[in-house]
C-alpha cells in the first residue's frame, strides 16, 4: 500500500499558517473528488499536495463506493483502513454518488446537454428516478459510515448534477450538507450556506485543459471578494503539469485572504 499522508497526528481544527487567520469568516473550502482504489496513488499526490499548501490536512475528500463498477470499497479492508485514518487526520469524507456513471442518460432536453457536455458520462444523479437515487444515497451513506466509524460530512453528486429525483431523495437520507456547482447548501432546510462558483480544473482534452487554465486565472483575481472560495480538484489533474501549477498558483492566492477550513463550519 501507498504510505499514509505526512501528517501523523488527528487535527480536528482548522489550521492556517497566512495571514488569512486575521479573517476568520473568510472561508477556503478544498476537496479531492473521486476517492477510490483505483485512485489512490493521484489521491495521495493531491493530498500531499495540498498539505503543502493548507498548512495541514484542511481539506475534505469525496469517496466512490463503486468507482465506474470496477473499484468496490466494500470488502476492501486495506482500503477501510485509509478511509478511517484520513478522517482520523480531520479530513471531512463526502459521499460522492455510487458509481459516478450515467447509467440513465438522457437524450434530449436540458438533461441530455448536461450529460453530454458537462461531463464524459459521469453524471450518475441527473437522470436517476427518485427512488435509484434514494437507493443509492441511503446504502452508500451506511456502508461508508459503518468503515468510518462516524456519519459522513454530507453528500456531492458527481459532476455537482442533481436532477428533480436526486434533490428530493436528498431531503429524505438526512446529509447535512450538500454542493453543486455554484452552492452549498442544507439539504433538510433548503438553507443556502454559500454561494460562488466552484473553482476546479479539466483533464480530459486539449481544450478542457485551456478553458480550466483560463478560468482559474481569472479566478485568482475575481473571486477572492467572495466570503467563501471552493476548489475542487480530481486525480486526473496529476497527469497535467500545467494544471498542477495552476493549483499551485491558485490555492497559494487564496489562502493569502481565506482560512482554510471545514464544510461543516458554513453550519456554525
Amino acid at each position: 500500500m501507498t504510505p499514509v499522508a505526512t501528517v501523523r497526528r488527528p487535527v480536528h481544527h482548522d489550521m492556517t499558517r497566512t495571514a488569512s487567520s486575521s479573517v476568520p469568516d473568510r472561508r477556503l473550502l478544498v476537496a479531492i473528488h473521486d476517492v477510490s482504489p483505483r485512485s489512490e496513488a493521484a489521491v495521495d499526490a493531491l493530498a500531499a499536495r495540498l498539505e503543502r499548501h493548507l498548512g495541514g490536512p484542511n481539506f475534505a475528500m469525496l469517496v466512490i463506493p463503486d468507482h465506474w463498477r470496477q473499484a468496490p470499497i466494500a470488502g476492501n479492508t486495506a482500503f477501510h483502513a485509509r478511509l478511517r485514518n484520513w478522517a482520523d487526520m480531520g479530513i471531512e469524507m463526502f459521499l460522492h454518488g455510487w458509481c459516478h456513471r450515467d447509467e440513465t442518460p438522457a437524450a434530449h432536453g436540458l438533461a441530455g446537454f448536461k450529460g453530454k457536455h458537462m461531463t464524459a458520462g459521469e453524471g450518475e444523479f441527473l437522470n436517476l428516478p427518485h427512488a435509484q437515487a434514494l437507493a443509492r444515497m441511503r446504502e452508500g451513506k451506511s456502508m461508508l459510515e459503518d468503515i468510518l466509524g462516524r456519519p459522513v460530512a454530507g453528500f456531492i453528486a458527481p459532476a455537482w448534477l442533481y436532477g428533480e429525483g436526486a434533490l428530493a431523495a436528498l431531503d429524505e437520507v438526512g446529509f447535512a450538507l450538500a454542493e453543486d456547482h455554484m452552492k452549498v447548501w442544507q439539504p433538510r432546510t433548503g438553507r443556502v450556506l454559500s454561494r460562488g462558483p466552484v473553482v476546479t480544473w479539466a483533464s480530459r482534452s486539449p481544450g478542457r485543459i485551456r478553458s480550466s487554465l483560463w478560468f482559474s486565472a481569472l479566478a485568482r483575481h475575481a473571486l477572492p471578494i467572495l466570503p467563501t472560495l471552493r476548489v475542487a480538484v480530481h486525480p486526473g489533474d496529476t497527469t497535467v503539469p500545467a494544471l498542477l501549477s495552476s493549483i499551485d498558483a491558485t490555492l497559494a492566492r487564496f489562502v493569502q485572504s481565506h482560512r482554510p477550513s471545514r464544510y461543516a463550519s458554513l453550519l456554525a
